[in-house]
């Protein structure tokens, strides 16, 4: 056995050897022609690819006479970014590599953000899947689509921990647990790179926005943030790190100021902890106009925010175009060196290398691919399977859903019939035509076995101006003109004629994302109303919620028979919420964020610290204790809460030993038991709870999650292996380490419900 164990570890010693030796052979290799290369540039070449300007106005057979083809020709654009289509991306490649001097290949991005035309849930729809193979299939389905039509770079994973749902992006991330968040970005990498970048179905990851984009005070968008060292190492920076351990070929500047610096002029940001620390070799683009709006911060003008952003470790000024301009006068005047210049410089060629641009530029140019690998009924059909398994059923009062497939169902609601809205925020590549509506997928799904009836119910809002700011991007809400009060009633006739109502409700596309901040959280009142009125008729009503962020629900919780979330789902959207609704899937999503009582509980997480002065376990208020007069510390809805169409038991926790040394590995397991009558999906999730820190420690924090499927009456055992190192956090001193003494072990299916264990840990 010695011997077998032996020859196994040699072999594996050995790939792992001519691994590195191949790695670097190409490194070498490619140091090598990026030295001859760079010999050859001038300054203004050099500077030139370090811009990355808008596509501008280029279309197709008419990139030569393009504002930019200029620009390119003398050799100063290093990229362009969200032009679409193979012949818009050839011609404009032909420009650079035929009519330009030195003939250096362009990069082309692409804000790929939850699927290419083949749109998947939007990202915090995903993350609640919990599912890092569904998670990782996405970013490889978007990743052929994107390359198939000319692009080669995305600028996706959005990887920011949020918990302030005021923030709009809160829809792009995953979340607002570091643990959870750093598996699904380096699933995301995983997905859009592969194992080699210079396939051509790979396109490059660029991991967003860095750092703490999504901490912004007030949570309002690119606001200031605020926080302390060992907060930003504990609670948001493990997904960046993660990304870049997992090899993401590029990262991109966030607009929010760091420690009273803003992060695209941040030097400990973007060369002390991203480089330095965590071993980062790829590139760093600012954000859109990234460097022109540190004049606004009020750190300098153009050519003092442009230099300071060279100086800090930025590559590439995404259409600001303030490196280009203004960069040769500050090398003449020491404000930057050439060699801040040469390394930028030399990281961009390094990425096209990479992506294998130098040896064939046109090489994701292929018309063929184009036409067969894009918008595939096969991706069109994991599209549909992932979206059914990101919704999160939040209520079920007596096993309303689900639903018979006979009978009348009344579907009502201004985002009933819109297939525009479905794909989500960031649908950049989709074409809207191409999106299923609720309606429509209903009635193909049921077919002529149910009666589906459809009324539009009420507008969005009843404000016509806050309408147009939620329907930006051609996702028309096809606001109705008629009175509320007419609207209201069509509805209410046909409601009548049902067996039960379901309410497609909640916000529009675009009413989260960028720019889409909101301090009122809630429904909008005048869908509230329409949601009252349905259930005054006496039939049972399930409210489809579609949202981008966590709602204020509490009034709905406490009166609606039956609620699922179905986020944006992405172009199957319509088929995958009738799959659901009518029993073909089980719904298995599990919250990746907290739902607050109130705006005011916000920000509320569950991997809260305690006060000197907790409330008890169970109370609702006590004078002197930490809790409001007006309600209470409890969400509506916890982090990993979902619920099933079947029930799960958990037994007690079995501990493999309560007293453990050193790197002993604990094993802590659950028997979990499908007790319903349905087969269906759970995700089994383990929490930890340092007692007594150096300093304060969480009251509890996600440290691992198996996703298990269970028929009906099968019970499994869930065991989780747990070693001092996911233990480890960062001190006072920011030392990553562990402490010696109790732990308390949770296991359960959400961070509310656990089953506890104790340990003592020594070292």
């Amino acid at each position: 056995m010695k011997r077998i164990v032996s020859v196994l570890l040699f072999a594996v010693l050995l790939v792992t050897t001519n691994q590195l030796k191949a790695q670097q052979t190409n490194d070498t290799k490619m140091k090598s022609f990026i030295d001859a290369l760079m010999k050859k540039m001038t300054l203004d070449e050099k500077i030139g690819q370090l811009n990355l300007p808008g596509s501008g106005d280029i279309v197709t057979g008419q990139a030569q006479s393009s504002d930019i083809a200029g620009k390119i020709k003398e050799g100063k654009v290093g990229g362009l970014f969200n032009i679409k289509s193979v012949a818009k991306i050839r011609d404009v490649q032909k420009v650079a590599v035929e009519q330009s001097r030195l003939k250096i290949p362009l990069i082309f991005g692409m804000d790929v953000i939850h699927g290419y035309e083949t749109v998947f849930p939007i990202p915090l729809g995903l993350s609640c899947t919990w599912d890092m193979k569904l998670i990782e299939n996405s970013a490889r389905i978007a990743a052929v689509e994107a390359s198939a039509d000319g692009i080669n770079w995305t600028f996706s994973p959005m990887v920011d921990i949020a918990r302030d749902p005021r923030w709009g992006r809160i829809a792009e991330g995953n979340g607002e647990d570091a643990f959870l968040g750093s598996q699904i970005a380096k699933a995301m990498v995983k997905g859009y790179q592969g194992n080699n970048l210079k396939a051509g179905n790979t396109i490059m990851a660029c991991v967003k926005h860095y750092a703490l984009y999504g901490a912004a005070e007030a949570g309002r968008d690119y606001n200031t943030t605020d926080m302390s060292h060992q907060r930003m190492y504990n609670d948001y920076f493990p997904p960046y790190k993660a990304a870049a351990e997992a090899g993401a070929g590029s990262f991109m500047a966030s607009f929010n100021e760091v420690d009273g610096i803003p992060a695209t002029a941040n030097k400990w940001l973007m060369t002390d902890v991203l480089r330095k620390q965590w071993g980062f070799k790829g590139f760093v683009v600012t954000d859109y106009t990234g460097i022109n709006e540190m004049i606004d911060h009020g750190i300098g003008d153009l050519q003092t925010v442009s230099a300071k952003a060279l100086m800090a470790g930025i590559d590439m000024d995404m259409v600001g175009e303030g490196i280009l301009l203004t960069t040769k006068k500050s090398l003449k005047e020491g404000k930057v060196t050439l060699a801040q210049i040469d390394a930028a410089c030399r990281r961009i060629l390094e990425a096209k290398y990479k992506l294998g641009l130098f040896d064939d530029p046109y090489k994701y140019c292929d018309e063929n691919r184009a036409k067969t690998e894009v918008f595939t009924a096969e991706h069109r059909q994991v599209a549909r399977s992932t979206a059914a398994q990101s919704f999160v059923l939040l209520k079920n009062q007596n096993n309303v859903l689900p639903l018979q497939k006979s009978g009348t169902v009344a579907l009502i609601g201004p985002l009933a019939d819109n297939k525009q809205n479905m794909p989500g925020t960031w649908s950049v590549a989709a074409n809207f035509e191409n999106a299923t509506s609720v309606l429509k997928g209903l009635k193909e799904v049921v077919g002529d076995k149910v009666n589906i009836l459809y009324a539009r119910g009420s507008n969005l809002d009843e404000d016509s101006l806050f309408e147009e700011r939620a329907g930006m991007f051609g996702k028309s809400l096809h606001r109705d003109s008629r009175p509320a009060n007419v609207i209201l009633q069509e509805a209410l006739d046909i409601a009548n004629k049902a067996d039960v109502i379901v309410a497609a409700l909640g916000e529009s596309s675009e009413m989260s994302g960028e720019s889409s901040s909101r301090s009122n959280i809630e429904i909008p009142k005048v869908q509230q109303e329409l949601l009252k009125a349905l259930l005054k008729t006496g039939k049972p009503v399930v409210l489809v919620l579609f949202t981008g962020r966590p709602l204020v629900l509490k009034w709905e919780n406490d009166n609606v028979p039956a609620i699922l979330n179905v986020w944006f789902a992405g172009s199957e959207a319509g088929y995958a919420i009738a799959d659901v609704l009518f029993g073909d899937v089980n719904p298995s999503g599990k919250l990746s964020t907290t739902f607050p009582q109130n705006v005011g509980q916000v920000p509320l997480f569950y991997n809260h610290k305690n006060t000197g002065r907790p409330l008890d376990e169970g109370k609702w208020f006590s004078k002197f204790r930490s809790n409001y007069l007006d309600v209470s510390n409890d969400p509506v809805y916890p982090f990993g809460y979902g619920l099933s169409y079947t029930t799960f038991a958990y037994s007690d926790i079995k501990l493999s030993s309560t007293s453990l040394k050193g790197k002993q590995t604990l094993t802590a397991s659950v028997t979990v038991s499908n007790t319903g009558k349905y087969d269906g999906k759970e995700v089994v999730q383990l929490y930890v709870r340092d007692m007594v820190g150096s300093v304060t420690r969480p009251v509890k924090e996600l440290k691992g999650f198996q996703k298990v499927e269970l028929k009906a009456g099968e019970s499994k055992t869930v065991s989780f292996s747990i070693t001092p190192e996911d233990l480890k956090f960062y001190n006072y001193d920011l030392k990553y380490d562990w402490e010696a003494g109790d732990f308390e072990i949770m296991i359960g299916s959400n961070s509310r419900d656990v089953k506890t264990g104790k340990v003592n840990w020594s070292k």
